[in-house]
């Protein structure tokens, strides 16, 4: 008891409760093991192959440049909106938004634009993230939610958009129609060789680690291995044939058992999984923690999003992208008329110095 209150004590409450609350089932579905391992790995794989996707992100090479760092920043920004407070949660909204405006250019298989911030994209991620979480929670967790349960994860799916340029009217609120939203956009994905190799490069939880003496070394391949091929088995057939990923079914099969055991373990003891929590995400620890640990936040109410942005000064994504870009492109046209020509999308972002504050270090 005195070990558990030492624990509770390193961590401060957050403000409120955010827009779900300990008795939801999103907290239940993303505070189990499965989601910051398989569940996340899962989301960043499937991700690229959506081609707009793959070129943003290897635009940047901020994947391979700073693996870690992105993952750790990734998996801190999605906790925020599924864990954290409401403040922290439309404020890290908000910083992203301008980070990802950044993301323009023209992508190169169809030579079209793309923009990271476009709702259709965002869409792409924010349910890409949400059915992965809550695939790997059913496959190697306590298993397939009740229907009265699934239907409200779907619900909080849908609030959970509010965070992004997308339209929460276009999540859909059941298996069946998540189903259907896969099969509509698996016309547009497409297995490029970018997209194979960024894949492939993701399915390796090395990229997540921190260093690893070497005399850990041994384990640490050993788990990569199993979080490897336990991604891989949550994977559709012709989702592995575009990704050129190949697993037969009898490893498919008995890895399921391995990792069901490991995750009942971990997730016997909150105290456990923040000892193993800051070596995939050491700044997701503050996040999670008041969340794992059931420390009461100061206002013990839950809030929706857009009372969180009147609450504290935030326009929609969409409009504040809008009012973003327009900036940016204003900048970018005096420079041009200055003789400095520039591309709009390499326009340094501004107004976001709290950006490492919110979502984590760069580096």
């Amino acid at each position: 008891m005195a070990l558990a209150l030492t624990v509770r004590k390193q961590f401060e409450p957050h403000e409120d409760y955010g827009f779900f609350g300990p008795w939801s089932v999103t907290w239940r579905v993303w505070t189990y093991p499965t989601s910051v391992t398989v569940g996340f790995q899962r989301a960043v794989v499937v991700e690229e192959l959506d081609p707009a996707l793959v070129a943003a992100v290897d635009q940047t090479g901020a994947v391979r440049n700073r693996s870690r760092s992105r993952y750790d920043r990734t998996l801190r920004y999605f906790a925020m909106i599924s864990l954290g407070d409401s403040r922290s949660a439309v404020t890290a909204s908000d910083v992203l938004v301008k980070v990802h405006a950044k993301g323009v250019g023209i992508e190169p298989l169809s030579g079209k634009p793309y923009d990271a911030n476009d709702p259709k994209s965002q869409l792409w991620i924010h349910l890409t993230a949400w059915h992965s979480i809550l695939y790997a929670y059913e496959r190697y967790g306590p298993g397939k939610l009740s229907p009265a349960d699934e239907e409200r994860y779907w619900a909080d799916c849908a609030v959970a958009a509010e965070l992004q340029t997308c339209d929460p009217a276009d999540v859909p609120r059941s298996r069946e129609g998540i189903r259907e939203y896969f099969e509509a956009m698996r016309p547009q994905l497409v297995g490029s060789d970018t997209a194979q190799s960024m894949m492939d490069y993701l399915l390796n939880a090395r990229v997540m680690f921190p260093p690893i003496p070497f005399f850990l070394r041994p384990g640490a391949w050993v788990i990569n291995k199993a979080l490897r091929y336990a991604t891989i088995a949550t994977l559709p057939r012709w989702m592995r044939k575009m990704a050129g990923l190949r697993q037969s079914r009898l490893l498919d099969a008995a890895i399921i058992p391995v990792m069901k055991i490991s995750f009942a373990v971990i997730s016997t003891s909150s105290r456990l999984e923040l000892l193993l929590l800051p070596l995939l995400s050491p700044s997701t620890v503050t996040v999670a923690a008041p969340a794992l640990l059931r420390i009461p936040p100061q206002v013990r109410e839950t809030v929706t999003p857009a009372q969180a942005r009147e609450r504290h000064g935030f326009l929609p994504p969409l409009e504040e992208y809008a009012r973003f870009r327009k900036l940016i492109d204003s900048r970018a046209a005096a420079r041009s008329q200055n003789g400095a020509l520039q591309d709009p999308g390499s326009e340094p972002p501004v107004e976001i110095d709290e950006y490492e504050e919110i979502l984590g270090p760069v580096g």
